[in-house]
């Protein structure tokens, strides 16, 4: 049984499942919700990213033994393909429900969008050349849940829900780079996969830009000289990494890549999103 649940939680992609809820969190916090607002945003984020995770390895896992990922649960003989066919089910009506009982059905209608747009991704648009709209409308939907959640709440403003859009969609592209070869060998031939590596970094450097941009100057008044700060790192980061990169010895190891500045753009990004609940 333990063997099983492990099996389960190793196979909902736990990091950034757990990383997407506490985002889902922070921002409900930043907002305004109350304690018992912040854990059914949370919960109801939760539900959809256990949902999206157990269905991505459920239908990949042909491609995964393939490849012998023997780090995934189902290839491994953690968890079974039925196991985590019912526990995709059962999440994937969870998170509806949670968030129509516990929030208002406009909020759980953005709820619901979200996580749809999401399973659309892991079949069958992941290997289609339109793989980044499934992000871009996932999370443009989550700060949209967010703010409709809290009683009374106005619409979120449109440059918060494009500033989610934009992350995601940078965010697609960014997840995407370490499995460029692995995906290769199965097939799978997404917008990301089209452009190949060197594309695929500069496209996560520029939507991950225009929401640093959108999140900086999207809020009334002069923006701050964080903000301001933070549009000079994701506008040089990237290229400065790049350019390190192709400067650095092969033989080492430890040499600065595009990719990790586009995550440390993510990151600052992510932060900028939770902030920008104080501003709704």
């Amino acid at each position: 049984m333990w063997r099983t649940v492990l099996g389960l939680v190793r196979a909902s992609h736990p990091e950034p499942a757990l990383a997407v809820t506490v985002v889902a969190g922070l921002l409900a916090w930043g907002v305004g919700h109350p304690p018992a607002g912040i854990a059914a945003v949370a919960a109801t984020v939760a539900a959809s990213q256990l949902a999206v995770g157990w269905s991505n390895d459920r239908l990949d896992a042909d491609r995964d033994e393939l490849v012998a990922r023997r780090d995934k649960p189902l290839v491994a003989g953690a968890v079974s393909r039925r196991t985590l066919t019912v526990g995709t089910v059962l999440a994937a009506l969870a998170a509806p429900v949670l968030a129509l009982t516990t929030t208002n059905p406009t909020a759980a209608a953005y709820a619901t969008l979200g996580l749809v747009s999401a399973l659309l991704y892991n079949w069958p648009l992941k290997s289609s050349p339109v793989s980044v709209l499934p992000y871009a409308v996932s999370f443009g939907a989550l700060p949209a849940f967010v703010v409709l959640a809290l009683p009374g709440a106005p619409a979120p403003p449109a440059w918060q829900v494009a500033a989610g859009a934009l992350l995601g969609a940078g965010a697609h592209f960014a997840n995407v780079l370490p499995d460029l070869a692995d995906d290769a060998r199965t097939g799978v031939r997404g917008l990301p996969h089209r452009l190949g590596a060197a594309g695929s970094a500069v496209a996560a450097a520029v939507l991950l830009l225009a929401a640093t941009v959108t999140l900086v100057l999207g809020p009334a008044g002069p923006p701050s000289r964080a903000g301001l700060s933070a549009v000079v790192v994701a506008a040089v980061a990237p290229p400065l990494s790049w350019y390190a990169g192709r400067r650095a010895r092969p033989t080492d190891g430890r040499r600065p890549t595009a990719f990790r500045a586009v995550i440390l753009v993510a990151v600052i990004d992510v932060a900028l999103l939770v902030a920008s609940g104080r501003l709704v």
